[in-house]
């Protein structure tokens, strides 16, 4: 069996105009939801063996923010440019391609891309993956490039307004 974890970047700044939306930051939310999402990762031990992210600036924040909570390499988190707006068959075919001595791959990126390849995997419809948010899928595989439509079930799915203290 083979585990994947989707997880969209933290929320971006949408402050200055005259940045490329690749370029784009981090706001004060995204800044703010971060930490406790990729506490919770490690927490929930969903630690993966290869991170794979979109090379946008706030993917690349949110996939160095969970590496390092999980003590893995930031070094060892590849950048993908295909990931940057990628289509549901782009990821699959990026994942059909892995070495199967991973067993666990999370893949930092952008809805709707994330939320579509999950539906496809899964076929368990999200009404929406929220900015940080997670899915946690268990592959019923064994190699990588079995991955294909329904091979997978939603194991978690988590994002931070989960977790925000109401004032009832």
């Amino acid at each position: 069996m083979k585990r994947l974890t989707l997880v969209r970047h933290a929320k971006s700044s949408w402050k200055d105009p005259q940045l490329s939306d690749f370029d784009r930051p981090l706001n004060k939310r995204g800044k703010r939801d971060l930490p406790l999402m990729a506490n919770r990762l490690q927490m929930f031990q969903i630690q993966p063996d290869l991170i794979l992210s979109s090379g946008a600036r706030r993917a690349i924040t949110t996939a160095e923010q969970v590496a390092l909570e999980q003590d893995y390499p930031i070094n060892k988190v590849i950048e993908v440019p295909e990931l940057f707006h990628a289509r549901v068959e782009t990821l699959i075919n990026l994942l059909q391609g892995q070495s199967d001595h991973y067993r666990h791959i999370m893949v930092v990126g952008h809805n709707p891309s994330l939320e579509l390849a999950s539906y496809y995997l899964t076929q368990e419809n999200l009404a929406n993956l929220p900015t940080c948010g997670v899915i946690h899928i268990a592959l019923s595989i064994t190699c990588w490039e079995e991955l294909s439509e329904s091979c997978g079930s939603i194991e978690r799915l988590d994002y931070p307004k989960l977790h925000q203290k109401t004032n009832a």
